[in-house]
């Protein structure tokens, strides 16, 4: 087989910048080239890391891995993984594998025990990461124009959530888009508003973590109204489905009550899966299964044995491997639950296939910056209860 990675540096490519602008035809891969070519990929961005990282490179040597460990995609469960609560210690600038005057952009992540994960990307990592969301908004999305509508606050708001972050570059391929939360406050009246007034004029799009948009259904229901959306239009999540009091909302209740409220088919709503720490996207296709970047690999271990990894279809502790990643080396371990998916017959795409189930039990958080925003909003619906825009407190 020839090694695609190797031509592709000797023609003088960069192998990943080519990856990103090829995601369709990486999901056209049989598996076995993908995972091969993957595996190129994270073996290189392995020796960097080992290189450039001396904290990194001691854990690496306590285990006896070296890059030259790393030969075929059965040694990828070899590499020494970052617990991802390092990213929320005082000592997170020890991840870095490249100097920190090279920072360009810090984002954050936040869950319920109110200590912030900090990202930090340099130039290239910026790069491989616009290019990468884009790239995946385009394969799943195809969205060039219409008009989104916002259930969340903008980056004008709180420009270093990595959520915001990564829903507000969606903006980017529209013609026009509002955002409805502001100084922690929804008015759902507004938001139904907005929407009647880009009728007949664009696609409209609804936008957000799950539960605005659950609190937006939830008013439309309480006021016995319900809106028609495009036949183009999406309802796209983001943010996790567990509210800040525990509670889930439950995706196949949400689904049924995105179709009656808000006029849409099943295959018009899209979840999304993504951590601030890593440069992937994982996204619902047409029939509602995730997909994972073609560019990256998620690796699903036994919780108790976290060196195995699980069957496909079982669950398991999900390890990424992001060769997008050069600021710090991109091998986490995070504390989701996940199931890797088999291929099914409707899909074309190779590559990897996710089902998220929950927070590890012994996680000492849940939820990302989405569960904040959750408890702000509900803080400020209780505290002017008796005069408020809203007639609806969350469900």
């Amino acid at each position: 087989m020839i090694d695609l990675f190797s031509t592709l540096k000797e023609e003088g490519f960069d192998p990943i910048k080519v990856a990103l602008s090829s995601v369709s035809e990486l999901y056209a891969m049989p598996d076995s080239k993908l995972l091969a070519f993957k595996t190129s990929l994270i073996k290189n961005s392995f020796t960097f890391h080992y290189s450039n990282n001396e904290f990194f490179r001691v854990s690496c040597n306590d285990k006896g891995i070296t890059p030259d460990s790393i030969q075929t995609p059965e040694d990828l469960v070899k590499i020494p993984l970052v617990p991802i609560s390092i990213f929320k210690s005082a000592n997170s600038h020890k991840l870095l594998s490249v100097s920190l005057s090279s920072i360009e952009l810090e984002m954050r992540s936040t869950g319920t025990s109110g200590i912030p994960s900090v990202s930090r990307r340099c130039s290239d990592t910026v790069d491989y990461g616009v290019l990468g969301v884009y790239a995946m908004y385009r394969e799943f999305f195809k969205i060039s124009k219409g008009a989104g509508l916002y259930l969340c606050p903008s980056t004008e708001e709180i420009p270093e959530m990595g959520m915001i972050k990564a829903l507000n570059m969606l903006a980017g391929l529209l013609d026009t888009h509002r955002f409805m939360v502001k100084k922690d406050r929804f008015v759902p009246e507004e938001a139904l508003m907005q929407l009647n007034e880009w009728s007949n004029k664009f696609d409209r799009h609804v936008i957000g973590p799950p539960f605005i948009i659950h609190r937006f259904i939830s008013f439309l229901k309480a006021t016995n109204q319900k809106v028609q959306l495009d036949k183009n239009s999406y309802v796209i999540t983001l943010g996790g489905w567990k509210r800040f009091s525990g509670q889930m909302i439950s995706r196949v209740d949400f689904n049924n009550e995105c179709m009656e409220y808000l006029g849409v088919e099943k295959s018009q709503i899209r979840d999304m899966y993504a951590l601030v720490e890593s440069n992937v996207v994982v996204i619902d296709d047409e029939h509602g299964v995730k997909h994972v970047s073609p560019f990256v690999h998620f690796s699903v271990r036994d919780p108790k044995q976290l060196d195995k990894e699980v069957a496909i279809g079982e669950t398991g502790q999900l390890a990424i491997l992001d060769p997008l990643a050069i600021s710090t080396p991109g091998f986490i371990l995070t504390e989701d639950l996940v199931r890797l998916l088999p291929k099914e017959n409707k899909s074309w795409r190779s590559g990897q296939r996710l089902q998220y189930i929950m927070r590890l039990p012994e996680s000492s958080e849940f939820g990302c910056c989405a569960v904040n925003l959750d408890k702000q909003l509900d803080g400020l619906e209780a505290e002017k209860a008796n005069n408020t825009a809203c007639p609806v407190v969350s469900a």
